[in-house]
């Protein structure tokens, strides 16, 4: 019985984007995802770090999910770039009402408890990746996503996911890292870095928060045991 993390799965069962494209690391990625999470049991949880399907819409997404709904552990998504088939809370449980998925929940705007544990999360923000006029309300705006997260935890100890990652060699994200400090997040994961970039992630202590990378081709497609209950 134990929580587990992983990001940047990019199925594309239904969307003919594999990302076997990009070399090595990715060849034969929808099998070995297939044979790590087979080692999960419904009393595990995993939380899935952005950027989980290729598909353009719930509907083309579907088989990515039906992939994801045989392994019967929980899993609790968030948003990454790519996940262009992000819908409302509403809207992702009436599909999944739809299509018989019983173990997807979105984390958005929310937390969910695992043991001792809030686990807490949002998409987060490269406000210097792309330079774009609306960057800033961007950021603001998952700013206010992380703090209504990190406030549902109460007084739990706090493990926070994002998609992007807060700081790496030659940058940093100071409102998303001030707001990890001020409410003592213990250990903070993040996806969304591959192949050459992943050299530039930075790990360990950052202040009085854990920092972890955890996008699927970094760990091999295997999740991160996070901890036991």
């Amino acid at each position: 019985m134990a929580l587990y993390a992983i990001g940047d799965l990019h199925l594309s069962l239904n969307s003919n984007k594999s990302m076997e494209v990009f070399g090595p690391a990715w060849e034969n990625y929808t099998e070995r995802i297939r044979a790590s999470l087979s080692q999960l049991t419904a009393e595990d949880v995993l939380v899935l770090a952005g950027d989980t399907s290729w598909g353009m819409s719930l509907e083309e997404s579907v088989e990515d999910f039906r992939f994801l709904e045989q392994f019967p552990c929980k899993k609790y998504l968030i948003k990454g770039n790519h996940d262009y088939w992000w819908a409302t809370a509403a809207k992702f449980r009436t599909f999944c009402e739809a299509n018989g998925f019983t173990t997807l929940e979105l984390l958005h705007n929310n937390c969910f408890f695992y043991g001792n544990h809030a686990v807490c999360g949002t998409r987060g923000w490269f406000l210097e990746e792309e330079q774009k006029p609306h960057n800033a309300k961007v950021l603001n705006r998952e700013l206010l996503r992380l703090e209504t997260s990190l406030k549902a935890a109460g007084e739990k100890p706090i493990f926070c996911f994002l998609h992007y990652p807060p700081l790496y060699q030659g940058y940093q994200c100071p409102e998303i890292l001030s707001m990890l400090e001020t409410y003592k997040v213990e250990l903070c994961c993040y996806g969304h870095l591959h192949g050459p970039v992943i050299r530039r992630r930075q790990e360990g202590k950052y202040g009085n928060t854990e920092f972890s990378l955890i996008s699927g081709d970094y760990l091999g497609f295997v999740p991160k045991k996070i901890c036991e209950k």
